[in-house]
């Protein structure tokens, strides 16, 4: 079975195929470009260099969110249209489940931590046990707020842009509990949603592109700027 992934829940996009257990090839491109110049480009490449077309696909999959709205739509869309075009199913796969199984098998609590701007951070937290396991759902919470539900973990590892952004904060909180990986892994991955996606394909856990959106903890800009404008718009009964 083969699994075309893509994530472009934050500044990274990434894009990735897997065959089974093994990793064809990963792409990641962490630019000023935005997503919708770049991640078309990267799928072409990557299926080009592997000598693969769209048909070859036999699943596809998206990290679905939280994260960056504008990003979350240009992912989710673009699976969607490879699958509808190949007609194919697809999984979806949660932005920070896919951050946390960067770490396979840490023996650690993982808490991925995405930056939402303003101290907001997107956050959960992770086990390893029989599999990577969710104990904390995720939030939409101030960088205060997740510091503070970590403080009676033992040590923690962070991970995820978030993390990298309020490290000294963290770091000045929880001391030496809380660890920071290095290098890649503390960047979305694609194969990280592949590989999930190639789990929950194999039990049969997939669905159609019609059925997959984006999963948003907080109203975009855009709903909040509508709802600011409706409450101040007359309704008909009163024009």
């Amino acid at each position: 079975m083969r699994v075309l992934a893509v994530d472009t829940s934050s500044n990274a996009a990434t894009v990735a195929v897997m065959e089974d257990e093994l990793l064809l090839g990963e792409y990641t491109v962490n630019h000023k470009k935005t997503h919708s110049q770049k991640i078309m480009v990267m799928i072409s490449q990557l299926l080009s260099d592997l000598e693969l077309t769209a048909d070859d696909i036999d699943v596809f999959a998206a990290a679905v969110g939280p994260g960056s709205f504008t990003g979350l739509r240009i992912g989710v869309a673009t699976v969607k249209a490879l699958a509808h075009a190949s007609d194919k199913a697809v999984v979806s796969v949660g932005t920070l489940e896919a951050l946390a199984y960067n770490m396979p098998y840490a023996e650690h609590i993982i808490v991925p931590v995405m930056d939402a701007r303003r101290n907001n951070v997107f956050a959960a937290s992770y086990i390893w046990d029989d599999g990577l396991k969710e104990i904390g759902e995720p939030e939409g919470i101030t960088i205060e707020e997740c510091v503070g539900a970590c403080s009676n973990f033992l040590d923690t590892i962070f991970i995820g842009d978030g993390a990298a952004v309020h490290r000294d904060y963290i770091k000045s909180e929880l001391g030496d509990k809380a660890i920071f990986p290095s290098g890649a892994v503390l960047n979305s991955r694609a194969s990280s949603v592949a590989a999930i996606a190639m789990e929950r394909a194999k039990r049969g856990e997939t669905e159609s592109y019609l059925e997959m959106k984006p999963y948003y903890i907080k109203k975009s800009q855009a709903e909040k700027e509508l709802e600011e404008k409706s409450r101040h718009t007359p309704s008909q009964s009163q024009t």
